[in-house]
């Protein structure tokens, strides 16, 4: 499967929040002007060869802190053996759902199937809904978008939020806030290593509408909406005017 280098031509903007005068944006218009679009259940192969149907899920997801865990927690209570293949008997206690790696961060579980090793959460093809998160079916079920539901790695993915701090040559300093293309290194070192990635596979990059336009959602929430607004602006006025060399080299087909 086709996938492009990770280093090529990118174009980047720079603008100050709307909402915060400290913080500065600075914004993949390659990335979030392409076609990128998820495409698990309909070409995905999975990051290990072994376990195909379960995409990105293959490990489990880390929760980014404890307010993140208690919110999965909510949902994991409304969850039943209707929308989770993998529920508990009885009561469901946040050990038979989580546990720790080696570095004692917090995750949900990994479990071996023979379909090969997954979250606790990815149903299998087997299951009656197919194979797919059941935290995600749960948000169907109940008319929300998923990122209401999910672990924050798992809506974010693969869009990459990072902070640093600028300090000017006046003695001045700003917060840095980068949205990005979650490519093969956001994992670390062990992301040169997984069998398939999507983000940098043309298969990935079918989407009718530029990933800014398709995961409105998630960049707002991330963003906040007079962030994501003025990202939209700069994404339109990209769309207007960038040559070939700022396209995105997976949606260049």
């Amino acid at each position: 499967m086709p996938e492009v280098p990770l280093n090529f031509p990118r174009a980047w903007v720079e603008f100050a929040d709307p909402a915060d005068a400290d913080q500065v944006f600075r914004c993949d218009l390659t990335w979030l002007t392409s076609n990128y679009t998820c495409i698990f259940g309909s070409g995905c192969a999975g990051i290990y060869a072994d376990s195909p149907e379960v995409g990105c899920c293959t490990l489990g997801a880390h929760f980014s802190d404890k307010d993140d865990e208690n919110r999965v927690a909510e949902f994991v209570e409304r969850l039943d053996a209707d929308l989770w293949q993998f529920r508990p008997e009885g009561n469901v206690r946040r050990k038979d759902w989580i546990e720790k790696d080696e570095d004692g961060e917090r995750k949900t579980r990994q479990i071996e199937t023979p379909g090969g090793a997954g979250c606790i959460f990815a149903n299998r093809s087997d299951f009656h809904l197919g194979a797919g998160c059941a935290l995600h079916a749960l948000a169907i079920r109940e008319g929300r978008n998923p990122l209401e539901t999910k672990p924050d790695v798992c809506w974010q993915l693969p869009i990459r939020r990072t902070f640093r701090t600028v300090e000017l040559p006046d003695g001045e300093s700003y917060t840095e806030v980068s949205i990005s293309e979650y490519d093969r290194r956001g994992w670390g070192p062990g992301g040169h290593d997984l069998d398939w990635y999507c983000t940098g596979n043309t298969e990935a990059h079918v989407a009718v509408e530029p990933f800014y336009v398709t995961n409105a959602a998630e960049l707002t929430a991330l963003m906040g909406e007079a962030g994501y607004a003025e990202l939209t602006r700069h994404c339109e006025a990209h769309l207007r005017s960038r040559s070939a060399l700022a396209l995105h080299p997976a949606s260049r087909h």
